[in-house]
Formats: C-alpha cells, sequence, structure tokens
C-alpha cells in the first residue's frame, strides 16, 4: 500500500471534505446498539437547502389574495390534497397527506425568526445555530451534544459534510460516508478492499480511517437493497445545489437511518437533506419534482418506522433556511423571501395544522410576517424528543409550541 495511500484516494475521489470532519464507518454506530434506554425518542432533522416555497407546499388556495399575486404559480382547490377549507398541501405531496389524514403529521405555519436575512448562506446559519441576533460558531445541536457528553455516533449526519447545526463546542456529530463509490481510475476494487483492512500496529485513528474505507462498500450492497419503488421517479439530475444539500438521493440517507435504529443503535439525532428548492424561473414543475424527491421516501420511511417500538418513537422535523416572496417574478419563479411552514412526522404526533397563518397582505416590504419563532420549535423539540433543558442551549429561550404531541 506505499503508493495507493488513504489519503490519495480520498483526494482523488473527493471524499477528504468529509473524511476531515469526524467520519465514522456504520459499523461504529451500529455497535452502540443496546446502549440506550428503548423509550426514548429519536428526531431525524431534514434540511431542504434552496429555499423552498412554502407558499405553494402549503397552500392557501381560498385566499384569494394568493391567487392575485401568482396567478401562473398559484394551485386551486381543485389541484391540491386539502388540508381543511382554506389550506391544502402541494398535489405532489401524496403521502404526507395521506400521514396528515391518519393524524401523524403537523403543519406548523408561519416560522420565522426577527430581522430576517435573505442570504442562503446567513439565513441557512441562522437556522443551524439559532442564534438570529448574532453570528454563532456552534450549531443548536452541537451544543446538545456537548450538553450529553459528547459522544459523536449521539448525533450522525449522513451528508458528505458534517452539517455546522451538529457542532458544539467541546464536540461535534459524527459523518457516516455513503454516496455511489466511484473509484478512481488507478484504484481497483482489491485495492479498495485493502484500504479497509486494519493492522494491529495501526494507532487507533488509522485504524478508525481503515474501517471506514471497508465500510463504503458495506454502504452501496445496503444501497442496492433500496427498493425500486423508493427510488422509480429519479432522474440524472443532482440531489443537492450549490445552496447545499446531500449528494446522495433522500431514500438512500433515510435508509441508513432506518437501519441504525431498527438496530437500536444509541444516536438520538440524524442529519438528512435535499438541495435544489432555489427555484427563481419555471417553478411549478421544478418544486412538484422537487416535492415528490421529498415525499415519497420521506412518507416510506414514516412508514416503515410505524411498525416497530423504536420506530415508534421517531420524529420528523423539516424545515428550509427560508419561504419565498409572495408576488411571484416576471420568470414565473419566486424570490427569497421569509416565514414558511416546518412539518412534524411520526406516531407520536399529534397532527393537524398549528401556528397563525400569515397574512398574505400585510406584508413587511413584501414579504410575510412571521408568527411562530423557530426557536419555539425547537425549544419543543430538545424538552419533549431530546429530553432536555432548552434555556441553555438556546441562549435563554423558553417559548415553546401547544398540542404538537399525542
Amino acid at each position: 500500500m506505499d503508493k495507493i495511500t488513504r489519503r490519495r484516494f480520498l483526494i482523488a475521489s473527493g471524499a477528504l471534505t468529509a473524511a476531515a470532519g469526524g467520519v465514522y464507518a456504520l459499523s461504529d454506530i451500529l455497535r452502540t446498539a443496546g446502549d440506550r434506554d428503548p423509550s426514548a425518542r429519536t428526531l431525524v432533522l431534514v434540511t431542504l437547502y434552496g429555499g423552498n416555497d412554502g407558499l405553494n407546499t402549503v397552500v392557501p388556495y381560498a385566499d384569494p389574495a394568493y391567487a392575485k399575486a401568482r396567478p401562473a404559480l398559484a394551485y386551486d382547490g381543485g389541484q391540491v390534497l386539502r388540508l381543511d377549507d382554506e389550506f391544502g398541501l402541494n398535489p405532489a405531496m401524496k403521502g404526507l397527506h395521506e400521514a396528515y389524514g391518519k393524524g401523524r403529521l403537523a403543519v406548523i405555519r408561519g416560522v420565522g425568526y426577527p430581522k430576517p436575512d435573505r442570504s442562503h448562506f446567513r439565513s441557512m446559519d441562522i437556522w443551524q445555530t439559532a442564534r438570529p441576533d448574532h453570528p454563532e460558531n456552534t450549531g443548536w445541536l452541537g451544543r446538545w451534544l456537548d450538553a450529553s457528553g459528547g459522544d459523536p455516533r449521539l448525533a450522525v449526519s449522513f451528508e458528505p459534510v458534517l452539517p455546522p447545526l451538529l457542532a458544539g463546542a467541546h464536540s461535534a456529530g459524527a459523518t457516516v460516508p455513503g454516496g455511489e463509490l466511484k473509484l478512481p481510475a488507478f484504484v481497483t476494487a482489491d485495492q479498495l478492499t485493502a484500504l479497509g483492512r486494519t493492522d494491529p500496529a495501526e494507532p487507533p485513528e488509522r485504524a478508525r480511517a481503515a474501517t471506514c474505507f471497508a465500510d463504503l462498500t458495506r454502504i452501496q450492497d445496503l444501497m442496492a437493497d433500496v427498493s425500486s419503488s423508493e427510488a422509480d421517479d429519479s432522474d440524472d439530475e443532482p440531489a443537492a445545489t450549490a445552496t447545499g444539500g446531500a449528494t446522495q438521493p433522500l431514500e438512500a440517507q433515510l435508509a441508513l437511518v432506518a437501519k441504525c435504529i431498527e438496530a437500536g443503535a444509541a444516536t438520538r439525532v440524524y442529519s438528512v437533506s435535499l438541495g435544489g428548492f432555489d427555484l427563481h424561473a419555471d417553478e411549478k414543475a421544478a418544486q412538484e419534482s422537487q416535492l415528490t424527491k421529498l415525499d415519497k421516501p420521506l412518507s416510506a420511511f414514516a412508514g416503515r418506522m410505524s411498525r416497530t417500538d423504536a420506530g415508534r418513537n421517531v420524529v420528523v422535523a423539516v424545515y428550509s433556511e427560508f419561504g419565498r416572496r409572495v408576488t411571484a417574478n416576471a420568470s414565473d419563479g419566486t424570490d427569497h423571501g421569509t416565514a414558511s411552514s416546518m412539518f412534524l412526522l411520526g406516531a407520536g404526533v399529534k397532527g393537524g395544522l398549528s401556528g397563525e397563518p400569515p397574512s398574505l397582505t400585510d406584508l413587511d416590504e413584501g414579504d410575510l410576517k412571521y408568527t411562530t419563532d423557530f426557536r419555539d420549535v425547537y425549544a419543543t423539540l430538545l424538552a419533549d424528543v431530546l429530553g432536555a433543558e432548552p434555556a441553555p442551549i438556546l441562549n435563554g429561550w423558553t417559548g415553546r409550541l401547544d398540542g404538537v404531541w399525542r
């Protein structure tokens, strides 16, 4: 192995960025099976990168101001999947609509924060650090991890780079390699196997790196087991854009999450993501395509989780860094906006509509005024899912959501 080193392989395969941030093998996570309270809840956080258009996701179809503001983009009452006489889900969200009908999907409307920032990067930084008032170097779940002992395996990302939300002051979550494995031309399968073979004389850090290499091929085998019904609408478009998101499809990420949960891993938080929501032009069909890539894997995952005790303790939270402007632009798209909706999904969730819907006519320079502070949602997840005291983690924040649990 003097010519093809692990570092050389990482550089050639483009995996060095992920490897630099606390990479663990799937086997490292599965090895924690049995180390947790079986009654403890698990949080699966789904980040939608790019700024998903909330008004065309949770559609206020009965409000005449909606159709007036975006006539080419608007859905009418016959097109949406109705939640009640005023709101409906985008027609691409059939699986989540079914979950809503079963009382397992909570739709939290008007979620945002004071003095919103319309930059993808600054707004996502605010959401992931939970500090709208000033820049912060730690993520809200990273601070939870600090307070929970700092074991990286408690908070796991199946994204190519550890998201800032899992970075604490003294610890950080774990990144598990995944996605499609493409060998550089000079690396054979036998050589990759050799890279994954540990040597008793190696220090622990190198041995863990070797385990991660071996894990790459095992994850490929697992991904081959993802049913075609979960991936039959996939296309050649990348799952991510310049504004973030994992490079492997959401169904692949959630398959890894499901495997860990069903094995009884000690992990309490999983982070997955989907990019591609920055739709400034020709939005309607493109957003439906993106929402299908969210809806099918997520509803299949929720159905799978409903069949086991551990799965019924899972809560999924879905958010994006901001919504879009109320009025469509000249390219039949929407530009960066502010408040939007969040979803909570799971057997323990009390389904329904939550939060005051923002007015479509009383606007802040053309944007929605938020009615629910996102820190209320985070505090509720910290307290009721992770069993933590929210205030020390959220800089003294004490707000909570009401009525979202059974």
